[in-house]
Formats: structure tokens, C-alpha cells, sequence
């Protein structure tokens, strides 16, 4: 008991990164319940979801926990976990960390263009909460979704928590999550206009990182109301474990419409469509595209980099030179961050908004290569 007190009491807050957009945000979370489709893990329970909404606000409110008490007691011992961090439990003060988004603030009134967001394989949207604010700054209505019963866990209403229930990385049980994760955004789309009033349906991206890119690619195959994507590292694939290369219709088919690829580094390798070492799928892809295409990377940038580990990482002192290189690779987490921001909000300005930028014909960001 006193080695947890005292673990409890060293827990130190960390510091999100600024705005960098003229609006302040604001947030809310939604329950949403899909009455017509049953839960493709839990098939006698209706699809439930839950979402973040941030938007461009007034400077009112008071500033949102970057997670809530109950999931950071429920992630805390995952995220420290030698998987992740390699960390003592207790060691971050992970619901005393404000984001900078605040908690029912007025929302600026306009029409603001939407975007969605789809987290990686098993990880919860809380974790890409700079990235959504960020761009809710720049005048966006950005949601991000947690992917029930896929996602390590969900919190709903009632501080009931949803599990993960994903056994295995076979292939029925890849191609069942990437199901799962369009509907799931096809779904969260419709409800949207109930949710926010000054959201403008009519100009909708759509960005994921990992296997919420190929989330992100294969939407937009099956739904045409999303108007542009960003694949943020992710190859395109439910090929799953041993499995026959299976990729998605987005990759066969291609897209008629934006689609940006921005990958980072594994190791000696990297993902983009130049180089097929960790996957096909962006290689494939290339061709078979015919609306706006580019591909972008961060170099010496890695996969977790991309998330709001970029951010966290490096103020966090207990981790290791080699562990923080494996997470978020060598590359200045500065320089990274900003990269980051400004290339995915120049694309869905360019796309969404009409506004012509030069960041994609010659880059200005250390560590930006533009493969192509």
C-alpha cells in the first residue's frame, strides 16, 4: 500500500503542445448506438461506439483531461507496460495532463469542413487527442472514434468499460475488424449532423494511422460522401497472420478522389510506395490511383511517432535513450510535431477548403522527404 501511495504521489503531469491555429477548441465525447447492426464481437448487443467531437470554440470552459480518471486507471498499467513504455505503473499522471481543448465551450458558429479519425490497431482515440485538436484549431469539426470491442478498451457513460475481445491476428479476425471499423465511420458520419450543428457534411475528410489508414482508404472505396483521406503509416491489408496477401479494395481499385500517404521508418526500413519491404499494399496502390495522389515521409521518424507519443515520450524522463528511439524514432520531436500538424492540415485545406499550399511540391519541414 505505501510503495502505491507513493507511486501515486511521484506521478507527474505532462504538457500538451499549443494551438497552433487562430481558434481556440472545444470538446465533448458522444455515446452512439448503431440500431441497425449487431456488434460484429458481441453479435447479441447492438454496435455501440464512442467518439470525440473537437471543434473551433470560444475561449470558455475549462480544460479537458487528456484521459478521463476510470481509462486512465484502466491504461495506465497497459501503456507503462514493458509492450509500450517500459515504465513503473503510476509513473505518469495521465488524467492530471489538460488537454487544450476545453470542456463545453460555445462553439464559433460557420460551416466547418469535418474530418474523421481512425486510431491505430487496438489503440483508443484518446491517444491521438493533439493531432484532433490540433486541427479543430485550424477550423475543423474533427471526430475521433474508438473502435469497440477491437480497441484495448472503451469507456462509456456510467464509467462502464468495454474490453478488447480481438484473440488472435488471423486473417477472418483482420478482415472482421477492418469491416467493423467502415461501417463504423460510415456510421459515425450519418449521426454527425445531430451532434454538431455547424458541422458541413457536404466537405468531409477522412485520416487514420496504421491500420486506421487503411480504415481511412477503404471507407472512402465504399462511401463516396468522404471527399479526401490520409493513410498516416499504415499498410492496407487483413492479411493477418500467415495469411494470403489480402489487400483492400482501396488498394485494387484505387480512389478517384485525395489521398495523401505519409509514412515513417521501422528500423533500416521505411513505408512508402517506393519500398515494399514491410508492405505491398502501398506500391500497389500507386497505380491504381487517379484522383490527387503524394506520397510523404518522416524521416527517422517511427510508427508510435505519430501519435500522441510524440508529445509525451520526451517528457517522460524513465524512459530509456533506446526505448524513446523505438517509439518515436531520432528524428527532433519538435520538428516532428509540426511536420505532422501542417502537412495534414495543408491537405485538407487544399482539398476541403480550396486553398493552394506548396508544401507538397517542395517541403520545408526538417525530416520531410517527399517520395513522390
Amino acid at each position: 500500500m505505501q510503495l502505491l501511495l507513493a507511486a501515486v504521489l511521484a506521478a507527474s503531469a505532462l504538457v500538451t503542445p499549443q494551438l497552433s491555429g487562430p481558434f481556440p477548441v472545444g470538446t465533448f465525447d458522444a455515446h452512439l448506438v448503431d440500431s441497425t447492426r449487431l456488434d460484429p464481437f458481441q453479435p447479441s448487443k447492438n454496435r455501440e461506439l464512442m467518439v470525440t467531437i473537437s471543434y473551433p470554440a470560444k475561449r470558455t470552459g475549462t480544460r479537458a483531461p487528456w484521459l478521463s480518471p476510470g481509462f486512465a486507471e484502466v491504461i495506465d498499467p497497459i501503456i507503462s507496460s514493458p509492450a509500450y513504455l517500459d515504465i513503473p505503473a503510476g509513473t505518469v499522471d495521465w488524467a492530471g495532463t489538460p488537454r487544450q481543448a476545453r470542456v463545453d465551450a460555445a462553439a464559433v458558429p460557420g460551416t466547418w469542413p469535418v474530418v474523421l479519425f481512425s486510431p491505430g490497431l487496438q489503440t483508443p482515440r484518446e491517444f491521438y487527442a493533439g493531432a484532433a485538436d490540433d486541427l479543430a484549431s485550424r477550423g475543423y469539426v474533427v471526430v475521433t472514434v474508438s473502435h469497440t470491442h477491437e480497441t484495448v478498451a472503451v469507456e462509456f457513460p456510467g464509467n462502464r468499460v468495454e474490453r478488447g475481445l480481438m484473440q488472435d491476428g488471423k486473417p477472418e479476425t483482420m478482415k472482421k475488424a477492418i469491416d467493423a471499423r467502415v461501417a463504423d465511420m460510415r456510421f459515425v458520419l450519418t449521426r454527425l449532423p445531430r451532434l454538431h450543428k455547424w458541422a458541413d457534411t457536404s466537405r468531409v475528410g477522412i485520416a487514420g494511422h496504421s491500420y486506421g489508414g487503411y480504415t481511412a482508404g477503404e471507407t472512402m472505396a465504399h462511401d463516396r460522401r468522404f471527399d479526401a483521406g490520409i493513410n498516416i503509416d499504415g499498410a492496407m491489408e487483413h492479411t493477418g497472420e500467415g495469411g494470403t496477401y489480402a489487400p483492400g479494395d482501396v488498394v485494387t481499385k484505387g480512389l478517384d478522389r485525395p489521398f495523401l500517404l505519409f509514412g515513417g521508418d521501422l528500423g533500416e526500413r521505411e513505408l512508402s510506395h517506393v519500398d515494399t519491404s514491410l508492405t505491398r499494399t502501398w506500391a500497389d496502390f500507386w497505380p491504381n490511383q487517379r484522383g490527387w495522389k503524394r506520397d510523404v515521409h518522416l524521416d527517422n521518424g517511427a510508427h508510435l511517432g505519430f501519435s500522441d507519443m510524440q508529445w509525451s515520450v520526451p517528457q517522460i524522463a524513465q524512459i530509456s535513450p533506446e526505448r524513446r528511439a523505438g517509439l518515436i524514432g531520432t528524428i527532433n520531436p519538435e520538428h516532428a510535431l509540426k511536420a505532422q500538424h501542417d502537412h495534414v492540415a495543408a491537405f485538407f485545406d487544399l482539398h476541403l477548403k480550396h486553398r493552394n499550399t506548396t508544401l507538397f511540391d517542395r517541403s520545408r519541414h526538417p525530416g520531410i522527404r517527399l517520395v513522390q
